[in-house]
């Protein structure tokens, strides 16, 4: 989050209730960026953030407080009457404590839950005509997609033909309609579809006999194949799986693909930041509000930075630049299609697809609606 806020200059308290924010300059996001949780500064300010009690024992300023919180166990949420607008009508919500998939989903068909989040095998395989009868089924696309990102240092990389060899030669679709039983789409570059940032005429193209083409021009063939490791992390079995068939689909046009599974943390500190890899499949997060720069802007490739593959792109670089000192949003939208453009055509990383994300509430809750934003937009309005 910390870039969102290097134009802040100063911050004034009016009152106890109100803080006026001094901008250096014109910044687009300079609302959206204080749309996150509070912290308590009398809670945590000499409070080591990592290992604080606060962790398991937090207050806020929302709907509800926590009532009960211990690990491996149930949390429960009561009403917080001190909340400073409308209240929900439901006055206690229960998270109930389910480390196994398998038990929630057969929790859910027993009704001893209200709401749950299906899997796509569960949703197309696994539901009758009882439980469609009973639960409210809502499916939108994730704020989330996976990559293939390669190490754009290492001297194979670093030619931009062969990245778009490698593009040509996934077939994203057959990988969603294997992993997701088709409930995800194609992710075409890095901003969430349907925003301002998003250019729907960017669509990606599945042409093995084009890869193998480019491939055989610079050198690569079946005696002579690209090989390189791609590296994720042990704990997202789909990201697994999509390693696997990624390296079959690949093996079809002279490419051999090792695969290397690592625990998250040692993935993160090991391979990731110390950029110790060659390619590695990974996902980010997606917003209806995106800024570039932390993930895209060349300055972000520095230790630490997310822009851990060493993407550069000086036109990219000054499109990122030009936005940060507009609040004009046309032109922002027209800046932010441009460089969703520019990344797709340079192909640091093969965009592989937006899972979607499925959730079954139960009938009896009543007012529950869809939006961009997720079924959780108008809470206070739900009724049990």
């Amino acid at each position: 989050l910390k870039s969102s806020f290097n134009f802040v200059k100063e911050i004034k308290k009016i009152d106890d209730l109100t803080l006026k924010i001094i901008y250096k300059k014109p910044y687009f996001k300079a609302l959206h960026i204080w749309m996150i949780g509070i912290l308590p500064k009398h809670l945590l300010q000499n409070e080591n953030l990592m290992t604080s009690k606060f962790n398991k024992n937090p207050i806020g300023t929302n709907y509800y407080k926590l009532d009960n919180f211990q690990i491996n166990n149930d949390i429960k949420l009561t009403l917080n009457h001190k909340y400073f607008g409308q209240l929900p009508h439901i006055d206690t919500i229960l998270y109930k404590f389910i480390p196994d998939n398998n038990t929630a989903f057969n929790m859910l068909k027993q009704k001893k839950l209200d709401i749950g989040n299906l899997t796509p095998l569960q949703i197309d395989r696994q539901i009758d005509d009882k439980f469609k009868k009973e639960f409210n089924i809502f499916e939108r696309p994730s704020f989330s997609y996976t990559y293939l990102g390669f190490n754009l240092t290492l001297k194979k990389f670093k030619n931009k033909e062969i990245r778009k060899a490698i593009n040509l030669a996934i077939n994203k679709r057959e990988l969603i309609d294997i992993l997701f039983f088709s409930h995800a789409k194609i992710c075409e570059g890095p901003f969430l579809p349907g925003t301002f940032a998003y250019n729907p005429d960017i669509k990606s193209k599945y042409n093995p006999t084009q890869a193998k083409q480019i491939l055989k021009k610079y050198g690569y063939d079946k005696n002579n194949p690209l090989t390189f490791t791609i590296t994720t992390n042990a704990n997202n079995k789909i990201r697994v799986y999509t390693a696997e068939i990624l390296q079959y689909q690949l093996s079809k046009v002279n490419i051999k693909v090792k695969i290397k599974i690592m625990e998250w943390q040692a993935f993160l500190n090991t391979v990731v930041f110390p950029r110790n890899f060659e390619a590695v499949l990974l996902g980010w997060g997606l917003s209806l509000m995106p800024d570039a720069r932390s993930i895209w802007h060349s300055s972000s490739f520095k230790k630490g930075g997310f822009n851990f593959i060493g993407y550069k792109n000086s036109e990219v670089d000054r499109l990122i630049e030009d936005s940060e000192n507009s609040i004009d949003l046309k032109k922002i939208a027209k800046n932010y299609k441009k460089i969703y453009t520019l990344i797709a055509n340079d192909y640091p990383y093969i965009f592989l697809y937006i899972p979607n994300s499925i959730t079954a509430i139960n009938k009896n809750v009543k007012n529950v609606t869809n939006s961009i934003i997720g079924i959780m937009h108008n809470f206070p309005k739900w009724e049990k």
